[in-house]
């Protein structure tokens, strides 16, 4: 007799988590409602809302959660609200995050982006520079300019 399928309901989420164990090769993307760990290797990206992946692990694409803690190797783009980077991780590839914690070994060879100033961009940024007159009159340029004199 063929096993129930699993029941949806909307709260029936909180608790579960899947596994993909050391001898599991994903091929393609992986996305899962439920937590997420990761100690094989998967060859596409990962969408999920909680990430755990083991030290042996490797991901090749991109990495996308809303809290995760990175141990393995990762080859692609990370976007992460909540990220740990712990000491045996490896990542290659830029970086997006809210709130981060790299641990001392911790790697990362791409660009770091605070979430926030994706938002907001560079644009918002750009009048600040018209305030630099203001500094030129500032007492601390005055005073140089009057002990210079």
């Amino acid at each position: 007799m063929p096993p129930a399928p699993p029941q949806q309901s909307g709260g029936a989420k909180r608790g579960m988590f899947s596994v993909l164990g050391p001898d599991v090769t994903v091929t393609g993307n992986v996305t899962a409602t439920a937590d997420l760990h990761i100690d094989g290797r998967v060859e596409g990206d990962v969408n999920c809302g909680s990430l755990a992946q083991g030290t042996d692990s490797q991901i090749y694409g991109s990495v996308t959660a809303e809290v995760a803690r990175l141990a393995g190797s990762i080859e692609g783009t990370v976007r992460v609200k909540t990220l740990t980077v712990e000491r045996s991780a490896k990542i290659t590839g830029d970086v997006e995050y809210e709130n981060i914690t790299i641990e001392n070994g911790g790697h990362i060879d791409g660009r770091l982006k605070h979430m926030s100033s994706v938002d907001v961009g560079p644009r918002a940024v750009a009048p600040a520079p018209a305030t630099s007159p203001v500094a030129a009159s500032s007492p601390f340029g005055t005073a140089a300019n009057e002990e210079a004199a």
